[in-house]
């Protein structure tokens, strides 16, 4: 009875010992606990996330604040002592970036806008590697450095920008189908830099022939396998197992395939990263498209801060106290040089010299992408330490600096513009969709609705829930995804602020009036038209915010009493008449219920 027990697990060690033993604990609770203040004040203020956590990163950090910790001992209690763990978490953010990229980039994205991606991308992206390269050479770096230097800082951060373009809606503007289709063409270019970046780091003396095509068969051999492998194995799954419609088999097969395919890749000898891509890619085209997106979202915000965060604490500030010049200019002069090429391929696009040079200083800055490659590059012996911490202050100074700089550029851009209209994009770019017609639940009602929307020329898109409904409308073309409307983030997807109408058209009624809700919370100002089964249910309906509801089961009566006046000898237009104003009457007594 006295004596005193303590708690082991199967290995012998104690309870209390294994939580002492967590590793980072500390640095996790400082994370978690700046996490959930700096994202809603970032979000709040309309301030890029990426630069609020690389500055917390840069002031919490070892080169930050904790210079002082001798004199003010209690800050060691709030700054990160160790970026091992941060690191090491933050890789995973890396992962959901590049899987979110894949998603992004569709087939009918890049065909819709094909012109501007492959012709203004490519020149851009190679025009800016070359004159790069060619002053990192000029400056006494390696020919290899020189030409990864070149390759990574002619890539724009497509997070800073995409917000930018967001917050003004360029979307719908010929400058931002232009901008938009040179990001793609940089996220594309991502892989096969990865690639290169793995085979000059490998050391072998090789010749551009014999680089170029061992570049082109491990990149045909990766999408090869990760095709195949999504095709018998990924696909089945998620139309198998989302049958149940529970989210947390949907979550943990979308967490599978990624991290599975990155390892796939990573057993291979290429990067996860370039896994993750490929995940996302072979995602792209499936109706679970959406609903992979607003699964994955909260995961990629978070880890993407915890890297953006390593990357922060790895600033060394005292380095552009050092070089108080040279840094500054090097900002300056990556701007003129990036903007300068992109102003000149988007003018002989047939945009204004004003237009064109807001394009190219909109996307002057260094991308996210060169944190990821200076640590590989580290690694593999490509870059010196030096050369990293000089490329991480550069990089990150530049996108703290594009607001500023973007808004200076459209003042210049307005004041350059010339009179003469810009020249409209022949492609429509799918990030202008509006005007179109969501439809919620595609059975029978639906396919009627998207039978007529097409012939009149109209755009839809519809959400089902259903997974065989779904895949077997997706697989003929037509655009129907799967997903629920309750969440929505998903119709956010679709663009639903932009749209013309929101029509239900779902079986069951109970789910019918929880979409209506939170519908009607998250786009108050979108037109809601709903289908009822019957009039109880079209007043639970307009409880919820619909606009205009239409009982079927009211409908179905109508059109009976129609025949049987007919049939008993009333006159036509009389007939009419009585339906029309029986179903006024019963439409009035329902909105009055209200």
């Amino acid at each position: 009875m006295g004596k005193n027990y303590r708690r082991t697990d199967p290995s012998g060690t104690s309870m209390e010992e294994a939580h002492i033993q967590l590793p980072f604990l500390r640095e996790t609770l400082i994370f978690l606990a700046l996490a959930g203040v700096l994202m809603p004040v970032l979000r709040r203020y309309r301030v890029n996330q990426i630069l609020g956590f690389l500055a917390a990163g840069a002031v919490l950090g070892p080169y930050g604040l904790l210079q002082w910790a001798g004199q003010l001992p209690w800050l060691a209690n709030i700054t990160f002592l160790s970026i091992e763990g941060i690191r090491a978490l933050g890789e995973l953010g890396v992962i959901f970036l590049m899987f979110s990229i894949g998603l992004e980039l569709s087939a009918e994205r890049l065909w819709a806008l094909r012109r501007w991606v492959f012709g203004a991308g490519s020149a851009q992206v190679l025009v800016s590697a070359a004159l790069i390269g060619a002053a990192a050479l000029w400056f006494g770096n390696t020919m290899q450095a020189s030409v990864v230097l070149g390759l990574v800082l002619a890539l724009s951060s497509t997070a800073v920008v995409m917000q930018l373009m967001t917050d003004r809606q360029m979307f719908d503007q010929p400058l931002g189908q232009a901008t938009f289709s040179v990001l793609m063409l940089q996220d594309l270019a991502v892989v096969p830099i990865l690639l290169l970046i793995g085979v000059l780091a490998s050391g072998n003396e090789v010749s551009l022939p014999s680089l170029a095509g061992s570049v082109l068969l491990k990149s045909v051999g990766a999408i090869v396998l990760i095709t195949l492998l999504g095709r018998f194995v990924i696909r089945p799954l998620f139309r198998s197992l989302s049958e149940q419609q529970q989210p947390a088999t949907f979550l943990a097969l979308t967490l599978l395939s990624t991290l599975g395919i990155a390892s796939l890749t990573a057993y291979a000898g290429l990067s996860m990263a370039l896994g993750a891509f490929l995940a996302g890619l072979l995602l792209a085209e499936t109706e679970f498209r959406h609903e992979v997106e607003v699964v994955i979202d909260p995961f990629k915000s978070l880890l993407l801060g915890l890297f953006f965060m390593s990357v922060g604490m790895q600033i060394d500030l005292r380095a552009l106290l050092a070089e108080p010049l040279m840094i500054p200019l090097s900002v300056a002069g990556l701007f003129l040089l990036k903007g300068g090429v992109l102003a000149v391929v988007l003018r002989i696009g047939g945009h204004s010299w004003g237009r064109a040079i807001e394009g190219g200083l909109l996307m002057g800055q260094g991308g996210e992408f060169a944190f990821i490659v200076t640590g590989y590059a580290l690694a593999s012996g490509l870059f010196e330490q030096e050369l990293v911490q000089f490329i991480l202050l550069v990089v990150s100074l530049s996108m703290f600096a594009t607001p500023l700089v973007a808004r200076a550029a459209r003042m210049a851009g307005d004041a350059l513009a010339r009179r003469a209209p810009e020249m409209p994009l022949h492609e429509a770019s799918p990030e202008a969709l509006s005007g179109h017609v969501i439809i919620v639940g595609f059975g029978r009602i639906g396919q009627l609705l998207a039978g007529v929307l097409t012939a009149e020329g109209v755009r839809y898109v519809a959400i089902e829930n259903d997974v065989s409904q779904s895949t077997r409308h997706h697989a003929l073309g037509e655009p129907v995804y799967f997903g629920d409307v309750r969440r929505p983030e998903l119709l956010q997807r679709v663009h639903a602020s932009r749209a013309a109408a929101i029509v239900l058209t779902m079986n069951h009624p109970e789910s019918a009036v929880q979409a209506a809700a939170a519908i009607s919370r998250a786009f108050p100002g979108i037109p809601l038209l709903a289908r009822a089964h019957d009039e109880a249910h079209a007043r639970e309906l307009r409880s919820a915010g619909a606009s205009m509801v239409m009982p079927e089961a009211l409908e179905a009566a109508l059109q009976l009493s129609a025949f049987v006046l007919h049939a008993s000898g009333i006159e036509g237009e009389r007939a009419e008449r009585a339906i029309s104003s029986e179903r006024e009457s019963r439409l009035s007594a329902a909105r009055q219920t209200q």
